[in-house]
């Protein structure tokens, strides 16, 4: 007889077992039934059916059909069990609450897509997907290194590995399916995304060897009387798990009893005040250039720029200024959002900046400190930064210059950064740096030898990668055969971050710090190789365009990241014989000289002394690359580079999972609808053209949503967008495509930084079959853009021009530009044209003036030659019926009007019929015309009543409708 005092014992290996069974058959049996009872029903998708899509998708599977669906889930119900007793058992095991909290979430998270499908939510589903994606990086690269079996833990190392190698394949080809639309391109996404979920559950089998190893055993109590149940309860509260010889592994730096002394914690909040570093550093520049960018020159608020320059201060600051303090008065820089002032903004931003950039000086100069492991930090707060904005439509969420109402998260941002402080503030000492022995150089770094290379890399981080699509503008030329030349912003950004990841990493690790041991030629040799290196992705990123451009650029965001921890130190050997203000400031003044060059090389027309720099960005990054030279030139220290372990792991988690987010992003941002004009069963296109200034409304704040909405709201098909080149510094590496991009268009961005205008950007419901970027014709003003693309609309092809021309003050640049246009229209003929530009002449005058050539030479029409009231922004067409035309007002987004024209194309197959004047002059009544031709009701209004957000119709107070020739095909 059993006796039931006594609690049974179960070996522990079962649960894991339990639960690889179970999993397997949820998904094996949800798969099986599916492929007997619904097989063309779960192989279809929204590109394709059978026979081109012909494996279903795990999705389809498990979520859509009766009885796969409910099978699946009562088998995933009954694996909970033991999957929640594996993760107790990790803990067990390994003493870590890193895989404790993980394991629970990423649990509760695979119940949430589980049982909540796409179909119920989609919104929620994807959140509970990408959580579990998220949880996996901590879980699997946790579960390596807490593992002491030497057997176990090489087999987890090759099914992360694969698990991890899988998700490039499968992001390719989900992207072709969603993107591209290619069919059949689901069917290779299904294979990984199952080979995924097989290599997921095989990880967490690998369990039932560990514990069957560790001989860890589980007892279970029988309840069958309250006499029996206080004996055995007695017991079981002295030990309810019990292993022979379990491995021990003592954590403390894993496993403290506060935040305020866990390492872990402290590491968490030390990465985030460096993300609140680059924000309030990479924030000054274009607070202050919003009034240069309204005075088209020098407006003397230039002068906040010195504000970086703080290092100096230290020649008469005292050394011990306590670090929590400068912290919060960084902090000020994050609470400007709420001034609606840009002046007060620019002023407590300039001093956020001042005190942020001598807070991180303290930190960098530290003689006691682990400086390369301040550099990794340093470096790391800017991927986050970078992957802030990729995440949130180009926008960093906690700049002053943006809101609640344009993308902003300021107060939770604000909010978690007291956190992150008061956490600095209140733990252990020995906590508040990773010290070291003080530094001991191999020989003395001259002052430039150490500040030429940090300033030169800071403005080498901020100019390229402080946006993951900055080198993707740089490499951009458009579209041919109606595919991308070249990578797309939203789409391949993520790039950009996961080689600025590799970079960081190959800093971290021991084969760097080896070659110190090698001998001096050969160090030197290996040293000299990777400067060429690095010269050479710079040179192919600037002088190379599409894919080829863009892997220099890659090339040179591992180079510049691998180097800054190097640079970091040297700087601070250099500090050991020389002030820390001299270093440092001198540091700051090359990063401030580098960065006015650059927008030097555009703004040459506004600037004294433009005329020397005017198109010399090979002249900039030239200097710029000669300012690294310095840091081959000495060898540092191994001591101070070479990371503990703990270090290293927090690094490698923190670049994984930045990496995995910067994916995760994309594939959330991409349209879930393939891309289509609004009115599509009339053959109707609505045409606008829109300068609008840099994305900075009249108040300094980020204009991209309000942009959009007035977008949507007119239903326009085609877009010209103009002073969209936003790349630089000086406007913050935004994209102001990422919202709008939303609404379903295709997007040519137009020349980038290095072809020095201030850009021009094609926005198209209809496919852009071809497209080619003209630098017009510029002998003394700036450099004018303009897009050439082909459109297919409708089966017809459409010639669409978008581009900005020269100022009032050089009349030989607006002759010369509008010749070169109108040449590109005329070559067009006979193919319908719309042409959206900013002219800068008056309606009707006589040539040189661009009117005329434009017209004339280039066989269009003006959208209505009558309307006397214009000088800047024109639309002019051919081979098209215009049926409207309206010019909305401003708002307060910009300082120019959106004018919008609509046209209804021929049949297929025929031209206009009637093109004289009289024919395209009859004017009418919306009323005669059917409502697809009436522009939105809402907007009627003025400026004290009506409109929306300040827009409305205005000139005429109403759009002006045609009446379409009699006789005419459509």
């Amino acid at each position: 007889m059993v006796d039931r005092r006594h609690p049974t014992i179960l070996s522990a290996s079962l649960v894991a077992r339990a639960h690889t069974y179970l999993a397997y058959s949820a998904f094996g049996t949800a798969l099986v039934l599916g492929l007997l009872l619904h097989y063309k029903k779960i192989v279809k998708n929204g590109v394709a059916g059978y026979p081109k899509e012909w494996f279903p998708s795990v999705s389809a599977t498990i979520g859509d059909w009766y009885p796969e669906r409910n099978v699946f889930q009562i088998l995933i119900a009954l694996a909970s069990g033991p999957r929640f007793g594996l993760v107790a058992l990790q803990y067990y095991l390994h003493r870590s609450k890193l895989l404790l909290i993980t394991g629970l979430v990423r649990t509760l998270s695979c119940g949430g897509f589980v049982y909540i499908t796409s179909s119920d939510d989609h919104d929620v589903h994807d959140i509970c997907m990408i959580t579990y994606m998220l949880c996996n990086i901590p879980w699997m690269l946790g579960g390596i290194w807490c593992t002491q079996n030497s057997v176990v833990r090489k087999r987890r190392q090759r099914v992360a590995t694969a698990f991890f190698v899988s998700l490039f394949p499968l992001v390719y080809f989900f992207v072709q399916h969603k993107v591209h639309r290619v069919p059949g391109a689901y069917t290779r996404y299904s294979f990984f995304e199952w080979g995924l979920i097989f290599l997921d559950v095989l990880y967490d089998s690998l369990s039932e060897r560990e514990f069957k190893d560790a001989s860890l055993q589980v007892s279970l109590s029988s309840f069958s009387s309250i006499e029996q149940s206080t004996t055995a309860n007695d017991e079981m509260l002295s030990k309810i798990a019990h292993a022979s010889q379990p491995f021990q592994v003592t954590d403390s730096k894993l496993s403290q009893s506060s935040v305020f002394e866990s390492p872990t914690m402290s590491f968490v909040c030390d990465l985030y005040l460096a993300y609140i570093f680059w924000s309030i550093f990479t924030s000054l520049i274009p607070t202050l250039f919003y009034f240069s960018v309204w005075q088209l020159g020098i407006a003397g608020h230039e002068v906040a720029f010195l504000a970086v320059l703080s290092p100096f201060l230290f020649a008469v600051l005292p050394s011990d200024i306590p670090e929590s303090l400068l912290h919060l008065l960084s902090f000020s820089g994050l609470a400007a959002f709420g001034l609606n002032k840009t002046l007060q903004r620019l002023f407590v931003v300039a001093f956020a900046s001042l005190v942020a950039v001598l807070r991180q000086t303290a930190a960098w100069a530290n003689p006691t400190a682990d400086t390369a492991y301040q550099a990794i930090l340093t470096g790391l707060g800017l991927m986050l930064a970078s992957l802030s904005k990729h995440v949130n439509h180009s926008n960093n969420p906690v700049w002053p210059s943006v809101n609640a109402s344009s993308g902003g998260w300021n107060k939770t941002g604000l909010g978690l950064a007291f956190l992150a402080l008061l956490q600095f503030s209140l733990r252990p000492r020995e906590l508040r740096a990773e010290t070291l022995h003080p530094i001991q150089p191999a020989r003395r770094i001259s002052l430039l030898s150490a500040a030429l290379p940090l300033g030169s890399l800071l403005f080498v981080l901020h100019n390229f990668f402080s946006d993951p699509s900055s080198i993707i503008a740089w490499s951009w030329t458009g579209y041919e055969d109606r595919k991308p030349r070249g990578p797309l912003p939203h789409l391949h950004g993520s790039l950009t971050l996961l080689f600025q990841a590799l970079g960081l990493l190959l800093s971290c690790t021991s084969i760097s710090s080896h070659l110190i041991f090698m001998h001096v030629k050969l160090y030197r040799f290996l040293d000299s190789a990777y400067l060429l290196f690095g010269a050479g992705c710079l040179f192919v990123l600037h002088s190379v365009s599409d894919w080829t451009g863009y892997l220099g650029g890659l090339g040179y965001a591992l180079f510049a990241m691998s180097l800054f921890p190097r640079v970091v130190q040297n700087a601070a050997v250099a500090a050991t014989t020389h002030s820390v203000a001299m270093v440092y400031g001198t540091a700051m003044l090359v990063y401030v000289l580098l960065s006015l060059a650059s927008v030097w090389t555009v703004a040459y027309a506004f600037v004294p002394g433009g005329v020397y720099l005017r198109e010399r960005t090979d002249l900039v990054l030239m200097v710029q690359l000669l300012c690294l030279v310095p840091a081959f030139t000495h060898v540092t220290p191994r001591h101070s580079m070479a990371l503990g372990t703990y270090k290293k792991l927090r690094v490698l988690f923190t670049v994984a999972l930045i990496s995995t987010v910067a994916v995760l992003a994309t594939l959330y941002r991409l349209p879930t609808s393939p891309v289509q004009p609004f009115r599509s069963g009339h053959r109707m296109v609505r045409a606008g053209i829109w300068t609008i200034h840099f994305g900075l409304d009249n108040k300094g704040r980020d204009s991209q949503r309000r942009v959009a909405k007035l977008i949507r709201d007119m239903e326009l098909d085609v877009v010209g967008l103009l002073e969209t080149d936003l790349h630089r510094q000086v406007f913050g590496n935004r994209d102001l495509t990422r919202v709008i991009l939303e609404d379903g268009y295709y997007a040519d961005i137009g020349p980038g930084p290095n072809k020095h205008t201030w850009g021009a950007v094609l926005l198209s419901k209809f496919p852009i079959v071809n497209s080619t970027h003209h630098l017009l014709p510029s002998p003394h003003g700036e450099l004018a853009p303009a897009i050439e693309a082909v459109l297919d609309m409708y089966g017809t092809m459409v010639t669409v021009v978008v581009s900005h021309n020269g100022q009032e003050e050089d009349p030989l640049d607006r002759e010369l530009q509008s010749t070169e246009l109108a040449r590109i229209m005329a070559e067009a003929y006979p193919r319908p044209v719309i042409f959206l530009g900013y002219v800068v002449t008056k309606p009707l005058a006589r040539r040189p003036s661009p009117y005329e050539i434009l017209v004339h030479d280039g066989n269009v029409d003006d959208v209505d030659e009558e309307d006397s009231d214009r000088w800047c922004e024109y639309i002019l067409y051919r081979g098209l019926y215009r049926t409207s035309y309206a010019r909305v007002s401003r708002g307060s987004v910009t300082d120019t009007e959106l004018q919008v024209a609509q046209f209804v194309l021929p049949k297929y197959g025929t031209t206009v019929v009637d093109d004289s004047f009289d024919a395209r002059y009859v004017r009418v009544n919306k009323e005669i015309l059917s409502e697809e031709h009436w522009f939105p009701m809402e907007y009627y209004g003025s400026k004290k009543k009506g409109g929306v957000n300040g827009h409305f119709y205005h000139v005429f107070n109403t759009p002006l409708y045609y009446n379409i020739p009699e006789g005419a095909l459509l």
